[in-house]
């Protein structure tokens, strides 16, 4: 689902213009501050930790009113933040964050909750594909999006060329008429409903587990937000974590609640599924996480990320990387 993930450049120009800071930081119930979140896509069990902290009241106890705004396809998230209607926004994945930096967007990611990029390529079983480098020289249906982005890292580290590239517009028809061909994912998604609908488990790899070093599902905060309000940034951040450690390791039933009301279209079993995968590849806890905590961020993975997006030309070399986040509210991964 990458695709959704993406900025565009007209965003991020008008986000550039329109981060100033706030004069009053505007109070919602009980004096608390008032903090709206915008996620990157409708409520779902990927997000389930910062529906699991607002459930339980992990924002109220450190001060905070916050309301959790769900993406969609009509939600631009650096809109909302040129706009002032949002004060923290979600990253989808690294590439945010650098394509801000790279637009002097004075934008950061203040922590980053997914130390795996959920992103994955399936295969069909059985068909000799048992790593990713057995897809060289087959179809690879990709999004649009995607061929700028986890295709970058693929091409660098494998080989893969552009000839192999097909169309994906998320209609699964082509692959499972082609037992040849490789589709894009989403770890909690397309494996699940190909294995409901089409009958078969399909062979399923996880960039991450591969070496794609991406961060996902980071929360995003303007500069001027960092300089006036650390304390507002840093309570979203301790309650989102401690949100998503009950999530994974608690009841989640108040979260699912929450995520149901807001996205009908949510089933229960797609939520099961959700933070069941995310528990079995350590999605959440693992990486900088380890060392860190949940929500950890080190220099190091960032600088990895930079150099290999920036030897393939997503990114000018010379560009400073340490404008895409701050470590000032988490503690570093080793």
């Amino acid at each position: 689902m990458t695709s959704r993930r993406q900025m565009i450049a007209a965003s991020l120009a008008m986000l550039a213009a329109a981060c100033s800071p706030r004069p009053d930081a505007a109070k919602g119930a009980g004096g608390r501050r008032k903090v709206r979140f915008a996620t990157d896509w409708r409520a779902q069990g990927e997000h389930g930790g910062f529906y699991q902290a607002l459930a339980t009241g992990e924002y109220e106890k450190r001060g905070l009113d916050v309301s959790l705004i769900q993406g969609g396809p009509a939600v631009n998230v650096p809109q909302l933040l040129a706009a002032g209607a949002i004060e923290l926004g979600m990253g989808s994945n690294s590439f945010i964050p650098l394509n801000m930096a790279a637009q002097n967007v004075p934008v950061k990611a203040v922590a980053a909750f997914f130390q795996k990029d959920p992103q994955v390529l399936i295969a069909h079983p059985g068909t000799g594909v048992k790593s990713i480098a057995d897809m060289r020289d087959r179809p690879i249906l990709l999004a649009d999006a995607s061929k700028t982005a986890f295709w970058v890292w693929l091409k660098a580290k494998y080989g893969f060329t552009d000839a192999q590239v097909r169309s994906y517009n998320y209609s699964l028809a082509p692959f499972l008429a082609d037992k040849r061909a490789i589709v894009q994912g989403y770890l909690s998604s397309e494996p699940f409903q190909i294995e409901r609908e089409a009958g078969f488990k399909p062979a399923v790899f996880l960039l991450a587990d591969e070496g794609y070093p991406g961060y996902a599902t980071m929360v995003l905060a303007a500069d001027s937000l960092i300089a006036a309000e650390p304390d507002t940034v840093r309570a979203f951040v301790e309650a989102s974590g401690a949100g998503w450690k009950s999530y994974l390791h608690g009841d989640p039933a108040a979260a699912d609640a929450l995520i149901l009301k807001d996205n009908p279209e949510m089933t229960a079993d797609l939520l099961a599924n959700a933070r069941e995968q995310m528990r079995v590849y350590g999605i959440v806890e693992s990486g900088d996480a380890l060392t860190g905590g949940v929500g950890a961020m080190s220099d190091a993975r960032w600088a990895d990320f930079f150099k290999i997006t920036s030897e393939q030309g997503v990114y000018p070399r010379d560009l400073d990387y340490r404008r895409a986040f701050s470590l000032d509210f988490v503690k570093p991964g080793s």
